[in-house]
């Protein structure tokens, strides 16, 4: 069971990050940095905090608490990112740091207790903490690209109006057992 569930959230957070990263293929760079108002974050702060997050958390898991000495939270909210290479960079190290973290772990480790700001949760609960926190930013990202990209956005799931279509395709098909973010993760393999 605790193998499933290990291979499980980690083709969570796998779908998560592709959805990310399909809503910022939408936008053109300089959109990636737009805010809506100075009290809203852009998709490069929200990168940055997720980023720092993952790296914070993931790194030396069993080891250290999660909110590492390193971390400088108010400043992941402050915009010094320039490029959407860069951008890009910080995206990336932030989601391998989870994953190498997660792909290293055994069945055994997630009943260990493990600290973020010095209150205990065991693996399981710290890997479930994070399965809640990153979509949150994930659909944030997704929402502002949304809104920045109008008229010319494709659809990263079914697309309004194709309901029925979808369901009539899945209902006509056998009954299967697969993760949910198997199709998605499938088909933007091709």
């Amino acid at each position: 069971m605790e193998k499933d569930y290990l291979e499980s959230a980690i083709r969570q957070f796998e779908y998560y990050k592709l959805l990310g990263e399909k809503a910022m293929e939408q936008l053109p760079d300089e959109k990636l940095f737009w805010q809506y108002n100075d009290e809203s974050n852009s998709i490069a702060i929200i990168i940055k905090h997720l980023s720092g997050n993952m790296l914070s958390r993931w790194t030396d898991l069993l080891t250290t608490d999660g909110e590492k000495e390193w971390r400088n939270r108010d400043a992941e909210f402050e915009n010094n990112i320039q490029t959407k290479d860069e951008l890009l960079a910080n995206w990336n190290e932030g989601w391998q740091c989870l994953l190498n973290a997660l792909k290293q772990l055994t069945e055994d480790d997630l009943q260990k207790i493990v600290y973020i700001r010095n209150q205990g949760h065991t693996v399981l609960e710290a890997i479930n903490r994070q399965l809640a926190h990153y979509p949150y930013h994930v659909g944030q990202i997704i929402y502002i690209a949304k809104m920045a990209s109008d008229s010319s956005w494709k659809s990263l799931t079914i697309p309004k109006g194709n309901s029925g279509t979808f369901n009539a395709e899945k209902f006509s098909a056998p009954k299967s057992r697969q993760h949910f973010t198997d199709e998605f993760l499938k088909k933007d393999e091709k």
